[in-house]
């Protein structure tokens, strides 16, 4: 098993990794497969229907939007946040997409755009498909796709088969499908995590290159915090939600000299970093899935505090990223990182838990710490429901990144006064975790149907 870095943490927008990136490069695919299939030339009008969870907040979390940008042939690392929304008014008012970027089809959002609020398709919640219509309304073709969270997709045959979309192909060093075997590589071989994580990375491209993508994902990072830190306003969704982070940054700033006697204010900073991203999230702007948008603000948060606190370098930030993939990738492969599977203990929750190793790891932490790390971060998340309220990616979203990233901190400062001997296995609570979404309520599960969602009032 291996899943690459880069596919862990891609470079998107916001504010749903499962619901706004995975959904425009389905739509992106699609229009490739029509090419490839030779039916584009004869498409006339696209259908495209969402299930389940997709069509439950997909509203609030601007799939409608992903759509439209994906059929258009934009890539949700490439494109321009300030351009979407000129993209999506000439779509709303043309009732046409460009597919590809190139071909013209019929597309009104009104009519092409089915919400099956009541039907979830069986292999997840997040379904959608896409069918192109000759200019007679009759069928060319139709594909159907799953967002299975963090932006990773699959098609019906790689549903069929199993397969996901970011299952790095070719043989690699350090092949491992549990925390046990990755502790036991390690010792075997006397490297690190991040060690480990990097040789994989290097059987597919080279390590300058490998280590220039790394730099670029925590120089994203850290742009997505420090945009959020400027930028006020409302953000959008109807909720009238005021951009915390910019009145927090100017106070903490103003505040510098006398912040010396409070022994805390170290918090604030990581508050004021996490919440920066994920309103920055909220405002469809440019963030890293990391593992996705609903839990964006954490690990970039927690990087930061160390590149503050203890000096960061671009080996300590590496190091950092490396082994959070790692510990990503168990639950990815073990269990699930999306909210509409297993709640938000798959995002909060995985979030906190990498973010925790990595830090360990940063520290200089041993294997056996940052592994107990990253059990403390998830096992005091098991359980998290993902009820966002009007289906936005806002309340409780954007503070429950804030605690998220503090409870990473102390999670990796009770690992690191051990010395990695622990009762419960980060296999165990992965375990846990999987067995906890399955018995949890569909209405905790990013639906808006419970929780914080029903019982406030959104006016």
């Amino acid at each position: 098993m291996s899943i690459s870095l880069f596919e862990l943490f891609k470079i998107g927008i916001g504010p749903s990794s499962s619901h706004t990136v995975g959904p425009m490069i389905a739509a992106r695919r699609f229009g490739k497969w029509l090419e490839a299939s030779g039916l584009i030339a004869a498409t006339d009008r696209v259908r495209v229907d969402l299930y389940g969870s997709l069509a439950l907040t997909g509203g609030g979390h601007a799939t409608d939007t992903a759509i439209m940008l994906g059929l258009c042939g934009e890539d949700p690392a490439t494109v321009d946040p300030e351009a979407i929304p000129a993209i999506r008014d000439r779509v709303i008012e043309t009732k046409m997409v460009r597919i590809g970027g190139q071909h013209p089809a019929h597309f009104a959002p009104a009519d092409d755009l089915v919400w099956h609020q009541r039907e979830r398709l069986p292999f997840h919640s997040n379904a959608m498909t896409f069918t192109a219509l000759d200019a007679t309304g009759g069928v060319l073709g139709k594909r159907l796709y799953y967002s299975i969270g963090g932006g990773f997709v699959l098609d019906e045959d790689e549903a069929a088969s199993n397969s996901g979309s970011g299952d790095a192909q070719g043989a690699i060093p350090f092949d491992f499908g549990s925390g046990a075997e990755l502790l036991a590589m390690g010792e075997s071989a006397g490297l690190t995590f991040a060690e480990m994580m990097l040789a994989n990375e290097c059987v597919h491209q080279p390590r300058e290159r490998v280590l220039e993508g790394i730099d670029a994902i925590a120089e994203a990072m850290f742009a997505s915090i420090d945009r959020g830190c400027r930028i006020e306003g409302i953000l959008p969704g109807g909720l009238r939600v005021k951009r915390r982070a910019p009145a927090l940054a100017l106070d903490l700033a103003s505040r510098h000299g006398s912040n010396l006697g409070d022994p805390l204010v170290v918090l604030d900073w990581v508050n004021l970093w996490a919440m920066a991203v994920n309103e920055e999230n909220a405002a469809i702007g440019r963030v890293v899935t990391a593992p996705t948008n609903g839990a964006a603000g954490i690990i970039p948060a927690v990087l930061r505090f160390h590149d503050r606190c203890y000096r960061g370098t671009a080996e300590t930030r590496r190091t950092f990223l490396l082994t959070a993939t790692a510990i990503g990738a168990l639950y990815k492969k073990n269990a699930s990182i999306s909210g509409a599977e297993v709640g938000c203990q798959g995002e909060v929750g995985v979030a906190c838990s990498m973010a925790a190793g990595g830090l360990t790891a940063a520290l200089g932490g041993s294997n056996a710490q940052i592994e107990n790390a990253a059990e403390i971060g998830m096992e005091h998340n098991l359980g998290l429901t993902c009820d966002p309220v009007s289906g936005l990616v806002q309340i409780p979203c954007i503070e429950r990144n804030a605690m998220g990233a503090v409870k990473a901190i102390d999670a990796s400062r009770l690992a690191m006064i051990g010395d990695g001997s622990h009762m419960v296995s980060l296999d165990k609570v992965i375990e846990t975790m999987r067995q906890t979404g399955l018995d949890m309520r569909d209405k905790y599960k990013e639906t808006s149907l419970g929780g914080l969602a029903v019982n406030v009032v959104a006016c």
